[in-house]
This record gives C-alpha cells, structure tokens and sequence, in this order.
C-alpha cells in the first residue's frame, strides 16, 4: 500500500522520529513547571519568569492556578499537578495536558506558597503572555494587569504590541502603559516629561490614582518624585485630569438621573391620569406597575418554552399585553370599588390600600415571595464607553427613548382623540359633559383603565432595569405623586417636567448627601414650593379645577 508515494512503514518511521526529537523539549518544558514547586519564593519568582520567557500558550492555565491557590505537589511522589475542589475531594489535572489524572483529599497534596512579591510577577508574566492573543478582550485584560505592576521588563513587549495593534481600546491602554513605565522607571528626563504629557491626556481614575502615587510625601516631608520638574509636570496632569473627571462624573450624573427620571415619568404619566384627572388617590397604583412587569415576565416564560428563537421579539409583545392586562384590571377596580367612592378622599385611599395589599399577597401566592429576573433582549443588551469610564448602557438609553415616546402618544390620545376630549370635558366640568350627552361613568373607567395600563408599561419597563417583585410598585409610588405634584396635577408637560427635575435632583445630590438624605432634601424642597405655588409647576385650568 503506497500513500503519496511513502509506504506505511516509512511513515511510521517518521512519526517515530519526530516524536523521539521532541521528547527533550517536552521534558525540557516539564522540568521548567516542576521549578515552580522548588525552592524558595526567589527560586519559584525566577521559574515563573523562565516560563514565560517561553511565550508557550500552555503556561497561562498553570500560572492562573498558581496564582489562584490551586496548585498542589502530591505527598506520595511530589508531582506538580493543578487542583480544583469538588465536594471533600480535590480534582487532580496535569499540568502539561491538562488532563485528569486523580482525585484526593486535601490532607494528602501540598499547595504550592505564593507570596505578594511572587503574585505581581506572576500577573505580570500572565499580562505578558495573554498580550499576543487574537482576542482583544485578552489582549486589554493583559494591557491592564501590566499597567498595574508596571515592569519595566515589559516595555520591549508593549512596544513590540504597539506596532501591531490597530485603532481602539487596547491601543489606548498600550500607550497608557508604556508612558506609565516609562515614567515610573526611565532615567531620561525629557522621556519621562513626555510620558507625563500622555498620560494627560487619558483622564481615568486609575491613572490619576497612579500620578497621585508619585506626590506622596515621606515623614521628612519629601516626595516621591525627585525631579522637580517632573514633579511640577505630574502635578499640573492631576488637576488636569481632575477637571476631566469632574466633567464625566457630571455628564454621568445627569444620564443617571435622566434615566431615574424616564422612570419615574412612566410610573406618573398613569398616576397623573387617575389622580390628576380623576382626582383619585390610587394607593394600588405601583401594583398596576408590578402586574405589568409580571406580565413581561410571563410573556418571556410562553416564549422560552414555545418559540426560543424569537426571544428577542418577548418585550415587543409584552409592551400591549401588560397594557391590556393592567388597563383591564384597572377597569374592574374602578367599576368594583372607586365609582362607589368618588368625592370621598379619605375612603378612596384606605380602600385603594387595602386592595394594593391584597395584589401583593396574591402576587406572592401565584408566584413565590422571591425575585424573578427578566432578560434584557440582545438589542438591549450591553453599553459602551463614552470616556473617563463613564459608561452608558443600552437598556436605559432605549428606557429614556421609550418614555418619551409613551407621553407623546398619551398626548396625542388626550388631545387629537373623540376619547380625550370626553376626558377632558368631564374634567373640566362634569355636570355640563354629562348634560351634553356623555357618559361620565364610561369615561371614567376608560380614564382609569388607561392610567392603569400605562402604569403597566412602566412595569415593562421596569422588569429591564431591576427584578420582578411584588414589592416592586412600592419603591416607586412615593416618587410618582411627587411628580405629579410638583409637574402640576393633571398636567403631562408638568409631569415630564417634574420627572426629570426630580430624578436630576436625586442623582446629582446622592454623591454630597447620600442617597436616604438626598431623597429628604428632594422632598423637603418639593413642600417648599408647594407652599408658594399650592397647583405646581402647570395647573389645569377650568371652571371645575378652578372652583
């Protein structure tokens, strides 16, 4: 038998051959692991460095495990192997196959001692190895552990990964690295002021962090840095990237309160229909937003078992089921409790409480006391980075979008529709609408069904940014009335006006005042103004508001 002109014995020959050549690098190799488990901590710190002189892939898995704790020298005959615990036992793998070999208790292995010292060099050496990796995401983790221990024997590497790496965030990190090195280590003046330039010009925490390091002043009140200019020069980039900082940490707490405050405004445009139309104080107005965020729950749950593809397409139909859902039920409760208590404040409240709790504890019978988590889908999923670290994620990006389209639709409904201007009408004087020929009742519990189905909408919303919970409503109800109150009652404009200026509010007092003291102060401003203007910011006006 001929394979490509070689017979089947000269074949073996070869492979016999090439495997007889490579035993002396294999034990070679082998004999270079075992070094990591002799000695003293310089022994193994020089063992370390030996194999990741060798740029081999395969010492990444057995300096992880070092650096983990997971590696074990077996009592009966002393050999190297990597460990994981599983149950009372310890799974065994060799170090160069990474195959299982063995399952021990623990009295039986001796974990390989590492100390701090040894910990640095070793993520500097795993820095190094994971540098040439085809994924970026290595390759930026490996950028960031060398920056952190900042070996001046890794610069060779870094420049050597600077030429090969193209535009994006490794790159950036690369340059950050190699003038952090360069200004911590390097003797020449000029390179080291020119290290201190580039480094401006990245303003993050971690790099000020590092520039803050080198002003530091010992007992006889001398800095770190010796050279005054350099000093001048490092000192100068922290008040630069200070004020870099300043302005990310702003833009940061403005889309944090934008996004506390799209949701906010989704939770009021529904409470600012039944309580600022209807003049109704719905105590069981955050549970309409929890069965709307139950119902996005479900709708995920029928998709997972029947169409798993097409999961992407859950929150699209979870957006009018939970409207439905929580309008419907809105409609019962008007039609079941509040149209008996219209011009009864007090009864309203204590009923529509009741009911509130009575939701709850349905909730939790149907469902279970503990948190459901909803997915985001992928077009949800994620963020990016906008500098200094600030980050902005999809999902309350689309949440901000989508509360603004919701309260333009609203107003479109109330102002360009038949139905919203029966509701406007029996708003505005009731008694004269009722005259005219409109049904009040079945205005009412269409009104009442619409804020309940929007509360449903901010549920969906909800279950993108937090858990489903039966508590869920009540976190956020409190905040809907101050809305509501300080936009103007009955008011849209006013709502997204309040909205806003109380989830701004919130985030740009929480880093001063904390988060409990900040919500206080928001309210004790709120009742202020209520005092001065007793209608809000845009009050409603007719002959039935007015008297």
């Amino acid at each position: 038998m001929m394979i490509c002109g070689f017979d089947g014995k000269k074949i073996l020959i070869l492979i016999g051959l090439s495997l007889f050549w490579a035993l002396p690098v294999w034990a070679d190799f082998g004999a270079k692991v075992d070094a990591l488990a002799k000695g003293s901590y310089s022994a193994k710190t020089k063992a370390v460095e030996t194999l990741a002189a060798t740029g081999d892939e395969r010492v990444v898995p057995i300096l992880e495990a070092m650096l983990e704790g997971r590696l074990f020298t077996r009592k009966s005959d002393g050999r190297l192997l990597l460990g994981r615990k599983q149950g009372q036992t310890v799974v065994l793998n060799d170090p160069l196959t990474l195959a299982e070999v063995d399952q021990l208790p623990k009295s039986k292995l001796k974990k390989v001692r590492v100390n701090n010292r040894l910990r640095r060099v070793i993520r500097s050496a795993l820095g190094s190895l994971r540098l040439m990796s085809d994924d970026p995401a290595k390759r930026l983790e490996s950028v960031k552990a060398l920056f952190k221990t900042r070996n001046p024997e890794s610069l060779p590497l870094l420049q050597k990964a600077l030429e090969r790496e193209e535009e994006g965030p490794v790159l950036a990190q690369i340059k950050v690295t190699i003038a952090a090195v360069q200004l911590e280590h390097s003797t020449d003046a000029a390179e080291r002021l020119e290290a201190t330039r580039t480094l401006t010009g990245y303003a993050t925490p971690e790099v000020k962090s590092f520039l803050l390091q080198l002003t530091l002043q010992n007992a006889e009140g001398q800095y770190r840095e010796k050279d005054p200019q350099v000093l001048a020069a490092v000192q100068k980039a922290i008040r630069e990237i200070d004020r870099r900082l300043s302005f990310w940490n702003g833009i940061g707490h403005l889309f944090r309160g934008l996004s506390l405050g799209s949701v906010l405004l989704l939770a009021a445009i529904g409470l600012a229909i039944t309580f600022g139309v209807m003049g109704v104080i719905n105590m069981a107005h955050g549970e309409m937003v929890m069965i709307g965020a139950y119902t996005t729950f479900m709708v995920q749950q029928l998709f997972l078992s029947y169409w798993p593809g097409a999961i992407d397409w859950a929150l699209l139909v979870a957006v009018p089921m939970a409207f439905l859902v929580s309008g419907g039920v809105g409609i019962i409760l008007e039609r079941g409790v509040i149209r008996f208590l219209y011009g009864r404040p007090l009864e309203t409240l204590l009923a529509t409480w009741g009911i509130s709790l009575i939701l709850q504890q349905l909730v939790r019978s149907i469902f279970g006391p503990t948190n459901q988590e909803v997915s985001n889908p992928s077009w949800m999923s994620g963020a990016f980075e906008v500098g200094a670290g600030l980050v902005l994620t999809y999902n309350r990006i689309w949440i901000i979008c989508f509360s603004l389209v919701v309260l333009a639709l609203v107003g479109l409904l109330l102002r360009r529709s038949f139905f919203g201007l029966q509701m406007r009408a029996v708003t505005q004087n009731r008694r004269m609408a009722q005259a005219m020929g409109t049904r009040t009742g079945r205005i009412d519990a269409l009104t009442f069904g619409l804020g309940s189905g929007i509360a449903g909408i901010a549920g969906v919303a909800l279950s993108q940014i937090d858990n489903v919970s039966p508590n869920l409503g009540q976190a956020y109800i409190i905040d809907s009335f101050m809305v509501v109150v300080f936009g103007g009652v009955g008011n849209l404009w006013g709502t997204l006006i309040g909205a806003f200026s109380l989830g701004l509010g919130n985030k740009f007092l929480e880093p001063y005042a904390g988060a409990v003291l900040g919500k206080i102060l928001i309210l004790v401003l709120i009742i202020l103004f209520i005092q001065k203007r007793p209608r809000g910011l845009f009050a409603l006006k007719g002959r039935a508001v007015e008297n």
